[in-house]
């Protein structure tokens, strides 16, 4: 461990700070394309703001048509390790009670504001560890570049372009996770459920159910509009629902019924609460008349049980030691008088091909008398844990931190899925919600501190 470097990188907290309330401030959220700004205004301003700033500290930079920059520490040494980082952030949303999204605070110890610790903060960790070395004189053998890219959150079309004309480095990790190192992240398998049917127009009938805001959430809401029910009847079943899933169900318009789940990333279905299953469920429990579109629902439910996020529904549980069990979550709900249109999102393990996972949830979709629409599976994406990019990485990490260093699997994609050599490392220690994507999303400054040191140590572990 490199002490002079440490102790810069504590003396220098205050810049760093400085650097990422100015960073923090822009709203980077992706907009509409203009000339020359390809992600709108903010992603650019935020793009050519984190370019300055390593320009100021001396390294080489590049600007990608305002799609990726990129800083070289030192451009005559040959391409070794790549940084990948993102100036985008999600929306801000709402319940924000800390500071407004774009007005960072420090308060407490943490760095309040949207963007902190995904990704500006562990963007500038990153920086600041290139910053440090090079102004302790530490040499280097091989080359270090930090690849800033806009459009993380909603594509990765940059780093699409930015490949299109620039090889992969030997080794990549992006600080865009978390602690220790995430070697392992599960293929990704979408598909639809449809289903069209005669109208019945006999009373009391469902008009629409509506769920779901993103194919990759657990839906938080569910709305149930009917036609000639007496609410009355509504109430029990409401209750029973209400008490079997953990939800909230109430009667929200003369004809209407609200259920409030919680929700939850595709990649972690277990954490929410279903409010769309909850709805079916409800749909099948109230005296409706019978019809085609109550026993497709009632099929729907054969498929997806309430609470079974394992795919056992659709036959495709499975498991293997490195990237362990198969998720899936139904997560869009759109069903009228005349049909049912569904999306469901599976996180497939090593282990799952076409054969296996695909074909057999397809055949239990078709069984049922409901269509199967499939784009197929996304390749998932794995770094053997030996390796010695892998096992420097952990070294740095236990080195500095005093913690075991052990390789993940995730069911989630980060921006180096697609790279051969490319790991997930940081910037978050483990078991801290920073509430990224959420409100008062934040960063300890402690972690700041030692993320930046883990950063400098494995850049010199591994290019020196």
């Amino acid at each position: 461990m490199n002490e002079s470097v440490n102790k810069w990188i504590e003396e220098h907290l205050d810049d760093l700070i400085e650097d990422l309330k100015d960073f923090v401030s822009i709203n980077s959220v992706q907009g509409s394309y203009e000339q020359g700004k390809p992600f709108g205004d903010g992603p650019f301003d935020a793009l050519n703001f984190a370019i300055d700033l390593c320009d100021k500290y001396g390294f080489s930079v590049k600007n990608y048509n305002s799609y990726v920059g990129t800083a070289d520490f030192d451009p005559e040494l040959p391409r070794s390790l790549d940084m990948l980082c993102h100036c985008d952030v999600v929306p801000a949303g709402e319940g924000w009670t800390v500071t407004e999204p774009f007005k960072p605070v420090v308060k407490d110890g943490r760095i309040y504001g949207r963007g902190t610790s995904d990704d500006k903060g562990p963007l500038l960790c990153a920086l600041y560890a290139m910053r440090a070395i090079k102004e302790c004189g530490v040499p280097l053998k091989k080359g270090v570049r930090l690849i800033m890219g806009s459009d993380e959150e909603t594509g990765s079309s940059d780093i699409e372009k930015y490949y299109a004309v620039e090889p992969e480095a030997e080794m990549t990790f992006s600080p865009d996770a978390e602690f220790p190192l995430i070697n392992i992240e599960k293929g990704q398998f979408r598909a639809g459920i449809v289903k069209s049917f005669e109208e019945s127009k006999t009373l009391p009938r469902l008009i629409s159910l509506e769920a779901g805001v993103a194919v990759n959430a657990v839906p938080q809401k569910a709305v149930i509009t009917l036609e000639g029910l007496d609410m009355n009847l509504a109430e029990a079943p409401m209750d029973e629902i209400a008490k079997e899933c953990g939800v909230t169900c109430e009667q929200t318009g003369m004809n209407e019924i609200t259920v409030i789940g919680e929700s939850a990333h595709a990649s972690t279905p277990e954490l929410g609460k279903n409010a769309g299953i909850a709805a079916l469920m409800l749909v099948a429990k109230l005296p409706l008349t019978e019809c085609e579109q109550i026993k497709a629902i009632k099929n729907v439910l054969k498929l997806f049980p309430y609470g079974v996020t394992d795919g056992s529904g659709l036959g495709i549980k499975m498991s293997d030691a490195e990237s362990h069990d198969l998720t899936c979550t139904l997560d869009m709900f759109h069903i009228t008088t005349t049909g049912l249109d569904l999306m469901f999102d599976s996180r497939t393990p090593l282990i799952a091909t076409k054969e296996n996972c695909e074909d057999v949830a397809g055949k239990s979709i078709e069984s049922l008398g409901l269509e199967f629409e499939s784009k197929g599976i996304v390749p998932p994406h794995a770094v053997p844990s030996d390796s010695e990019f892998v096992q420097k990485l952990l070294k740095s990490y236990e080195t500095v931190t005093g913690l075991k260093g052990e390789a993940m699997a995730i069911g989630g994609g980060t921006y180096v899925h697609e790279l051969k050599n490319g790991v997930a490392f940081g910037a978050v220690l483990p078991g801290v919600d920073t509430r990224m994507h959420g409100a008062d999303e934040f960063f300890d400054l402690d972690n700041i501190v030692i993320a930046t040191k883990v950063y400098a140590e494995a850049i010199i572990e591994l290019c020196s």
